[in-house]
């Protein structure tokens, strides 16, 4: 039975704000200040860049939200952060040397409650997290992070005029690494009203930050004037600069790699490859203790008694088939702290197996963009941890900051 089509929703709302910034007089180069978003670093690393003076790791890692609101009231009272003068869209971009990773636009993006919604989530949430993330921003009342959104523009006018401000001087820039992060502001209000114009007529996949928009849902639930109806929204088109889309592999410390082989045989085909490699594209692989092998063929009985009340369409997905065939039925791997473990790289996957000398990887093969927007389109959330888009924009260099009423 075909799935249902779902009401047009009403079109894109990203609008000019007044972003907070680092003044440059004050902390010196932006890149001793800004981080890689908060999912990307771990506990050593976020204790190392909170220690350094004005570092926003002090703000987006704080255990308590009320002493990381008085930091942030502390920096803006002596100009170490200030508020821009006028409203803007803000250009984002992230270079590596000639080569452009991302150019998106910064806003507030309008959440809509009440009619089917432009903002597309792709992946289902964990309550306690969406709990936690409000908690952090109610508490900061700011959001540091923008969500990650992908859209295809349906006329040129946006891109030319995103082209035309980069070619400004920009009003922000700092390194992480190899890659170089650019802001310019747009500020004039007929090239916002263009702007303006054209989003309103695409739809956006959330590409991350799926338990910070719940959060703001949260939040804004039954206000009306609620500053959360918006968020901090990274917005770019994927006609012009398609982020990077690439699987979440799975690795199990304490599974043996020839026990995982024999048990999948029971519901899959297991074929054992010549040596250990990264999959083919489509190819899910087991690996661990320095073999390989590909599985193929889930038994479709024990596959539907696997996903058993889940999408229709899961039974096509790598990560519906890991997670619910693979790691809960044939292996019963409890999903508990430290039982599993979401690795980015299938090549860190595979040397973290190599390293322990135990453990077994399972490598995904990466998703395509039209598959995910298809099935949110239809209203069909993936699995957890099933896609990860980049490159993800940094933290730091523009803030949205809500003042007290």
């Amino acid at each position: 039975m075909p799935t249902p089509a779902l009401p047009t929703p009403t079109g894109l709302q990203l609008l000019p704000f007044q972003a907070v910034r680092y003044d440059p007089v004050q902390v010196g180069d932006l890149s001793n200040v800004i981080c890689p978003p908060y999912d990307d670093i771990g506990p050593a690393r976020a204790r190392s860049l909170r220690v350094r003076p004005h570092h926003i790791a002090r703000l987006l890692h704080a255990t308590d939200p009320q002493t990381a609101a008085g930091q942030l009231d502390r920096w803006r009272r002596r100009g170490v952060l200030v508020r821009d003068t006028r409203p803007a869209l803000y250009v984002y971009q992230q270079q590596r040397g000639a080569r452009i990773l991302q150019r998106g636009l910064i806003g507030e993006l309008r959440l809509n409650r009440d009619t089917p919604s432009p903002v597309l989530p792709h992946e289902d949430v964990q309550p306690h997290v969406v709990r936690q993330r409000a908690r952090s921003m109610a508490g900061l009342r700011a959001q540091l992070e923008p969500l990650l959104l992908s859209y295809r523009s349906t006329e040129s006018t946006t891109a030319q005029i995103v082209d035309h401000v980069t070619r400004r001087p920009p009003v922000a820039a700092a390194r992480t690494g190899a890659i170089t992060h650019t802001l310019w502001s747009c500020t004039a209000p007929d090239e916002q009203d263009l702007i303006t114009a054209g989003l309103s007529r695409c739809r956006a996949l959330i590409a991350d930050g799926h338990h910070r928009h719940a959060a703001c849902l949260r939040l804004s639930e039954g206000d009306e004037l609620s500053p959360w109806r918006s968020s901090l929204a990274l917005l770019v088109d994927s006609t012009t600069h398609p982020l990077r889309l690439s699987a979440i592999h799975r690795v199990m410390p304490g599974l043996d790699p020839d026990k995982a082989a024999v048990a999948a045989a029971d519901v899959a085909q297991v074929r054992q490859l010549p040596g250990p490699r990264l999959p083919e594209p489509g190819e899910l692989v087991l690996a661990g203790a320095g073999r390989a092998w590909a599985i193929t063929a889930p038994d479709p009985e024990a596959l539907r008694e696997a996903l058993t009340g889940r999408p229709r369409q899961w039974h096509r997905l790598a990560a519906a088939v890991t997670d619910h065939l693979l790691l809960d039925r044939a292996w019963s791997v409890p999903d508990l702290p430290g039982a599993i473990r979401h690795v980015h790289d299938a090549g860190q996957a595979v040397a973290a197996v190599a390293a322990a000398g135990t453990g077994t990887a399972v490598l995904l093969p990466a998703v395509t963009e039209d598959t995910v927007r298809d099935l949110a389109g239809a209203g069909v959330l993936l699995p957890r941890k099933t896609t990860s888009f980049g490159p993800k924009p940094v933290t730091g260099l523009a803030l949205r900051v809500i003042d007290a009423p």
